[in-house]
């Protein structure tokens, strides 16, 4: 039987240390500090978006929320930030490439047929 937790004793949450050393690495490549936004993404867990100080993009994913807290709070140089909020959409710079991964197979295509709204 377990017992919920209560104030006099939180519940310690186990820190990937993959995640956390990868965290550390992105900051520490793009500025020295990051902000991450926190979001759920259903059964697969909850996506760690990272805006370098650069603003170059960078993601991880863990388990749950609890655990993304860990993380960004195991990490000094990273700030969690409620939503993406217009000076972090403006700080955002995709690096070079980034389009071209995130499109897979249709970003090496040289013919794409027309709309069909187009005559």
């Amino acid at each position: 039987m377990t017992t919920a937790p209560t104030e006099d004793a939180p519940v310690q949450i186990a820190v990937p240390a993959k995640v956390r050393s990868s965290v550390e690495s992105f900051a520490a490549e793009h500025g020295g500090s990051a902000s991450a936004v926190l979001q759920p993404i259903g059964r697969m867990g909850v996506r760690i978006t990272l805006v370098g100080d650069d603003g170059v993009l960078g993601d991880r994913m863990v388990k749950d929320l609890a655990t993304a807290r860990a993380v960004v709070d195991a990490v000094p140089s990273v700030t969690a930030t409620e939503e993406w909020e217009r000076e972090l959409v403006a700080k955002a710079n995709p690096r070079r490439g980034h389009w071209a991964k995130m499109a897979g197979w249709v970003a090496k295509q040289k013919r794409f047929p027309k709309a069909r709204n187009e005559k």
